[in-house]
């Protein structure tokens, strides 16, 4: 597999769940502690030697741009202020060596129908997806253990966790059989979205986390609309399936889910308390407030 250097970050969604807060607001831009969500998720990509970030951006959604682009008065004013922490602070809003690309999808017409709206830029290369509302605090970035991984194994590379089995309705699930590289790693045979508990096996549950063949874009091109009129990611996985190796990776760390509120909130608490300038002093109103 070729060196993976772009990634796709699909950020036209409306936020609904999060709404009053995102009519005006990307949902992406929501902070947890002093970042916003998607500058997790260009991290977590630049760390795994990805270059490109491709945005798949909607109405409402310029503030993105904004982050990612150099803020002249800003950095100015903080220059002239001598608040050199401050400066490297914004400045490191935006990895360096990076290059930000902005596609509008003019229509929200599914998650496949996003990642295909990138093929004009990644054409035929490889390439990563990352969902923002899927925060992924690791030792080793998600993203870069997926990117080795796909480069040894010359497969796509699909992010799974387990779930509880009453919880499969919630999730785009995929049924696999073991593969002789271990790890965590098995063969996709099947994926089914959202199936009623019971109904399968399998409790492997697919996140917001994709290294794709660019094979996917024909799929994604040529099938019919899945479930909701949408152009559903998972059906285009599906027949790449019979094509070629897809593999489902369970990684190493631990998944919030900050497209729900009660994720959103535990993902804030805990990077606060990992955070080095606020974790002790939050830590101990914590304590505070569970002794009262």
């Amino acid at each position: 597999m070729k060196r993976i250097t772009k990634a796709v970050f699909p950020v036209a969604g409306l936020g609904t769940r999060f709404l009053p807060v995102t009519k005006a607001s990307p949902k992406e831009m929501l902070p947890v502690v002093d970042k916003p969500l998607i500058q997790y998720a260009v991290e977590e990509a630049a760390a795994a030697g990805i270059t490109d970030m491709i945005f798949i951006t909607g109405r409402n959604k310029r503030a993105i741009e904004d982050h990612f682009d150099k803020a002249y008065e800003l950095e100015t004013e903080l220059l002239l202020r001598h608040k050199e922490s401050l400066l490297e602070q914004v400045q490191a809003a935006t990895p360096p060596g990076i290059n930000c690309v902005y596609i509008r999808q003019a229509e929200a017409l599914g998650l496949g129908h996003a990642v295909l709206c990138a093929e004009p830029v990644v054409v035929d290369e490889p390439f990563a997806v990352l969902l923002a509302d899927d925060l992924i605090h690791a030792s080793t970035p998600v993203m870069a253990q997926m990117v080795e991984l796909a480069g040894r194994e010359n497969a796509s590379v699909i992010g799974v966790m387990p779930v509880a089995p009453e919880a499969t309705a919630s999730y785009g699930i995929v049924e696999s059989e073991a593969e002789p590289v271990g790890g965590g790693v098995s063969r996709i045979t099947r994926m089914i979205e959202k199936p009623k508990p019971g109904t399968t096996r399998s409790t492997l549950a697919v996140v917001g986390r994709y290294v794709l063949s660019p094979r996917i874009f024909h799929h994604l091109r040529t099938m019919p609309p899945g479930a909701g009129g949408e152009i559903q990611l998972t059906d285009g996985i599906a027949r790449l399936l019979g094509e070629e190796r897809v593999l489902a990776y369970e990684f190493e760390g631990r998944r919030y889910d900050c497209g729900s509120k009660l994720g959103y909130l535990e993902a804030t608490v805990d990077y606060a308390l990992r955070h080095p300038e606020v974790g002790d002093a939050f830590a101990q109103y914590l304590n505070r407030r569970s002794s009262q």
